[in-house]
């Protein structure tokens, strides 16, 4: 595993002079057309200085999200979900109910504007908050995203834990990340999940944790005030 410092290095998360960042969680599932709308005002807002930076989490109903380098012949049930195109950086992925979404809008002016820094401080925050779960998750330089070792599968056996997939719009970030905690790993079966067709996929129950969203949301907070600073919890959208 890569040490947390090596991951930030060249990242300055925190600004320690700004206000704290909001943070919201909603309660039941958010239709993903509404989470886009409102993420595009907030970042809208970010922006231009009217509104504050914020980590919204949330539960989708399932469905499949295709970013800008989707390919066709990665979506392998076309109907059994809605398909989302989206202008997030990867390719298909799954969101669904038991899956913690991270939706992750911070101003890179107020930290540091390098994209490749910026996602390698969310996967060491993923990482973070897994090994608090007695979870060892890893990053890798060829795939983005969190993946943890399957020795029990093989030996040379990944799944991945964590979806990351985010977009920029005047240095402010939108879309996030993708922890799965407790969803029906069997939809990913409708996808080559982010083109990786080597490795599976797999969560938190799934690993044997008898762990619970809430459980997930306190560790989540934690490791990322611990990483980005101090956060004020408010009402979700």
């Amino acid at each position: 595993m890569t040490e947390r410092g090596e991951i930030l290095k060249g990242f300055h998360p925190t600004t320690p002079d700004g206000p704290p960042v909001e943070w919201a969680v909603s309660d039941g599932l958010v239709p993903y057309e509404d989470a886009l709308g409102e993420m595009d005002r907030r970042v809208a807002g970010i922006a231009d200085g009217t509104l504050p930076e914020r980590i919204w989490l949330l539960e989708h109903p399932p469905l499949y999200t295709a970013g800008t380098s989707a390919k066709l012949d990665d979506l392998l049930t076309p109907d059994r979900f809605p398909v989302h195109k989206t202008g997030r950086g990867g390719q298909y992925t799954y969101h669904g109910p038991g899956q913690r979404v991270v939706y992750v809008m911070l101003d890179l002016k107020r930290r540091t504007p390098d994209v490749r820094a910026f996602v390698a401080a969310l996967e060491s925050w993923l990482i973070s908050a897994l090994w608090e779960h007695h979870v060892r998750g890893e990053r890798r330089e060829d795939r983005v995203g969190v993946w943890v070792r399957r020795p029990d599968k093989g030996a040379d056996r990944e799944d991945k834990i964590a979806a990351i997939g985010i977009r920029m719009r005047k240095w402010v970030s939108f879309h996030g990340m993708a922890l799965n905690v407790d969803p029906e790993l069997e939809h990913f079966a409708g996808i080559v999940p982010c083109g990786v067709t080597r490795h599976g996929v797999t969560s938190l129950v799934d690993l044997g944790l008898p762990v619970t969203l809430a459980d997930v949301d306190l560790t989540l907070k934690r490791t990322f005030e611990e990483a980005f600073g101090p956060t004020i919890s408010v009402a979700a959208p």
